[in-house]
């Protein structure tokens, strides 16, 4: 029977915190009124295939990101199995209420107009590598 080479555990090498993303106070972030307020436009032209998603991968998660890569495939075939155009639409900001839990991150809702209808987007803000970062993001 061969013997089994048996190999002292290993520690794990600690992780780089240097190159990991670094939370950001309050203090060192800008107003997220602005932010939000074009997040809430963008997502709503990107829904209805008006704008494409890849131009708010800087200010979104990678979770947000593939949950409205998945929001944005299902938009499209249902436009297509309908066979309705992309239409562009505008959209009227009523209102942003604004809460912040903590610091360094910001939830909000911003009410939306248009022709057809009213929504409000659910947004949370985090700040990370000295920005504004959307952390969640949902369309009602």
């Amino acid at each position: 029977m061969p013997s089994e080479l048996h190999r002292p555990a290993q520690a794990e090498a600690p992780a780089d915190d240097a190159f990991a993303r670094q939370r950001t106070g309050r203090a060192a972030l800008p107003d997220p009124e602005p932010l939000l307020v074009n997040l809430t436009r963008s997502v709503l032209e990107i829904l209805s295939g008006e704008r494409d998603l890849e131009q708010i991968a800087r200010w979104v998660t990678d979770e947000v990101y593939a949950s409205l890569t998945t929001r944005v495939t299902i938009a499209a075939r249902a436009r297509a199995v309908k066979k309705i155009p992309v239409q562009r639409q505008s959209h009227h900001i009523a209102r942003v209420i604004v809460s912040e839990p903590r610091d360094g991150a910001v939830e909000a809702v911003v009410i939306v107009h248009s022709r057809a209808r009213s929504r409000a987007v659910a947004i949370r803000l985090e700040g990370l590598d000295q920005r504004w970062r959307a952390s969640a993001i949902s369309v009602l």
